[in-house]
């Protein structure tokens, strides 16, 4: 589990294709830190598992799942990434509980400067809009962000100057994709109530005290 926190943004510098999968290798310093082959670290979002670690880089392996559901196929050497290491127990949890399971990508559509903080405009699909509510968290490229604006086509978030300087986000351009990552609790809730794969059935009034109690909400 992750916080969405950015610890530092690290550098590809080698990238090694196969069929459907590839191994990447990041130049970064302070994620290795007590880092052991088998740990976490997530990658602009996306949970990988460390293969390999030099003085000054890692490896890891991203299967085709991985490349199916985010942007990590559209990374070339130099391209620079968010990276986190797992959450400790006795870590202050001050972003949002991240899984760095990606639902989807999204793509940004503007970039709006409003005195000291970037407004950023997020296209994304009907599947995963469902899940992103207002003032609710979001990873976007695994940063843990608040939602400040949702309609039926697109979500935008602020971003202080902090989180511009210490991440990669206000370097993407218009067109680019950023991998998300939605609130685990929304997904929970849908699979609890039925309303998952098109069941759309649930009525509003049937959702009452009692049916509350035998699904084990009260």
């Amino acid at each position: 589990m992750f916080t969405g926190i950015i610890e530092e943004v690290g550098t590809i510098q080698r990238i090694r294709k196969g069929e459907k999968s590839s191994v990447i290798s990041i130049k970064a310093s302070k994620v290795l830190d007590k880092t052991i082959l088998g740990d976490s670290i997530c990658v602009n979002g996306v949970c990988l598992t460390v293969t390999n670690i030099d003085e000054d880089a890692f490896e890891a392996d991203v299967m085709a799942e991985t490349l199916r559901k985010s942007n990590m196929g559209q990374l070339s050497i130099g391209s620079k990434v968010n990276l986190e290491r797992a959450l400790k127990l006795e870590s202050r949890l001050g972003g949002h509980i991240v899984s760095g399971h990606i639902d989807g990508v999204g793509e940004i559509i503007s970039s709006v400067k409003e005195d000291n903080a970037t407004w950023i405009s997020i296209k994304v699909s009907p599947d995963i809009l469902k899940y992103i509510v207002m003032k609710g968290s979001i990873a976007i490229d695994g940063i843990s962000l608040t939602v400040a604006y949702v309609d039926n086509k697109l979500f935008k978030v602020s971003i202080i100057p902090h989180t511009g300087q210490e991440t990669t986000l206000l370097n993407k351009k218009t067109g680019e994709t950023v991998n998300l990552e939605c609130d685990v609790v929304g997904k929970y809730v849908e699979k609890f109530l039925g309303l998952g794969n098109g069941n759309r059935e649930l009525k509003k009034d049937s959702i009452d005290e009692m049916f509350l109690r035998e699904n084990g909400f009260l």
